[in-house]
């Protein structure tokens, strides 16, 4: 079952995960366009066929655990906990750390495969490089009283 690599804004598929009451295709869809970069791989093609399989079965948490491991590689599941009906999702690039000394990213929700996408969409949203320029840009809103004044000390 290929996906469609469909363009959406990741804020707005976060919105879409804290409504949504289960997975289905169209979301998981959705969350490949708009979250993965890496999907499909063409170096990892075992795992892009594996999370297609998963999809295509509905094993949706599965299916959310691969898109972490072929998407984030050097995040990981930090812990995985179920409270007063909800399920709590947190993932860290430093798991070995005290949980007081680590910056994990955490996603909840009712249902144990939408609080890992989540935290999947979260991470992916912090993680994305930043598209900078080489050179950094200078403001063009310069202040009329500003002067430019040379202080090179050639004596």
């Amino acid at each position: 079952m290929p996906l469609l690599r469909e363009h959406h804004d990741p804020l707005e598929i976060g919105d879409r995960l804290r409504t949504a009451h289960a997975v289905t295709a169209g979301l998981m869809s959705d969350i490949v366009g708009a979250a993965c970069r890496r999907f499909p791989s063409v170096g990892q093609t075992e795992k892009t066929a594996r999370i297609e399989r998963l999809i295509g079965s509905e094993a949706w948490t599965d299916a959310a655990l691969a898109l972490i491991d072929l998407e984030l590689p050097l995040w990981q599941v930090r812990r995985i906990a179920y409270d007063e009906g909800e399920w709590y999702c947190a993932l860290s690039r430093e798991r070995e750390l005290p949980d007081w000394l680590d910056r994990s990213i955490e996603g909840r929700h009712s249902d144990l495969a939408l609080a890992i996408l989540s935290a999947f969409v979260e991470a992916q949203r912090i993680a994305a490089p930043a598209s900078r320029p080489s050179v950094p840009a200078v403001s063009r809103d310069a202040n009329p009283l500003y002067e430019p004044v040379c202080c090179d000390n050639f004596g």
